[in-house]
């Protein structure tokens, strides 16, 4: 059985290294890199072909949902799942609008990391991104480079 290759993009080392313990508990999961910062994810991305990245939104150089657009842009292989401290129905849309095929807050990620990534893998994103985006905001309204993390 082939594992699934993860890069974990997330500006806090410890966070990171957090996101790395949890997923390495799993066989099904291999850490095949880290990013500290959106252009580490995008370069990282590129070099390292994951199968999932899971990607902060507030990082320096480049915020998440940047990078998530220029990753899926350029590799429509990758499917992301995006992290917030925020469990507002703004930042959701906002990472579907970007193209996510997950979104977990921070402070539940030990709850609904796994389910989201057996989600993405199973191939259930496409059915969590019509359940959950909002007709209400167009992408214009989305923007939230000033949006803190």
């Amino acid at each position: 059985m082939s594992r699934t290759r993860i890069l974990v993009a997330e500006d806090h080392e410890i966070f990171r290294k957090g996101l790395r313990s949890l997923l390495e508990s799993h066989p099904q999961f291999e850490i095949c890199g880290e990013a500290a910062n959106g252009k580490e994810a995008v370069d990282e991305a590129k070099r390292l072909l994951p199968d999932i990245i899971i990607m902060d939104i507030s990082m320096p150089i480049m915020n998440g949902l940047e990078a998530t657009k220029v990753i899926l842009k350029e590799s429509s292989t990758a499917r992301i799942v995006v992290l917030s401290q925020h469990d507002s129905s703004h930042m959701l849309n906002a990472a579907i609008v970007a193209g996510a095929s997950a979104y977990v807050t921070k402070s539940q990620v030990a709850r609904d990391l796994l389910a989201a990534l057996q989600n993405v893998m199973s191939g259930l994103a496409a059915e969590w991104r019509r359940e959950n985006a909002s007709p209400r905001r167009s992408p214009a309204e989305l923007d939230i480079k000033s949006q803190p993390d």
